[in-house]
């Protein structure tokens, strides 16, 4: 992975990667085992200190290995990923043992963290699981506390996204369904 458009972004601003509402990859790992899925629904939770929620079906591999151990990535991919990210979350590694070399997935680590990161992404949270058994066991959902942030300095500067003036390419995905996604659009702004 290429670091020169990797900037750090700042745990209280790291909210600012998922508030537009992309789908988003999904990477953890346990020993050896890794895994990534696609989810179109994760959001911010808290500011400070920052918090993250994400849906993870009972039948994933990748919610198998969040469960032990203990930590997630979430990702925000971008058009250039389109098919892979359609991939990723249509098969299973249950299934599909080679599934992320069969779909192209490239994984770098940063920081001396022991969660994958996806390469080609425009941001990366990395979490650690606040355990709610209730919560995870009747809606699959699960908290995450950010310890870690990043965005691709070509389009997330000065603690905002800056998607007018980005490559296509470089747009993030909204998921509708069947296959179809939406790329973020025009930026508009209210009369203050």
């Amino acid at each position: 992975m290429s670091t020169q458009n990797l900037l750090a972004v700042e745990l209280p601003k790291a909210y600012r990667l998922l508030n537009h509402g992309p789908t988003v990859l999904v990477s953890a790992q346990h020993e050896q085992d890794t895994d990534v899925m696609a989810a179109a629904w994760a959001c911010a939770l808290e500011l400070t200190p920052a918090k993250v929620t994400v849906v993870l079906d009972k039948s994933t591999k990748t919610r198998q290995l969040v469960e032990q151990s203990g930590y997630f990535a979430l990702q925000v991919p971008c058009f250039a990923q389109l098919d892979m990210v359609h991939q990723l979350g249509t098969i299973s590694k249950f299934d599909h043992p080679d599934k992320l070399a069969n779909c192209k997935t490239e994984l770098f680590y940063k920081d001396g963290l022991e969660v994958p990161l996806v390469d080609g992404c425009i941001a990366w949270l990395v979490c650690k699981v606040i355990p709610e058994p209730h919560n995870q066991q009747n809606h699959d959902l699960f908290i995450g506390s950010v310890i870690a942030a990043w965005a691709d300095s070509r389009v997330f500067r000065d603690g905002h996204w800056h998607f007018e003036d980005a490559n296509k390419n470089l747009r993030s995905l909204h998921y509708i369904a069947g296959g179809t996604f939406y790329l973020i659009g025009e930026e508009v702004k209210a009369q203050l």
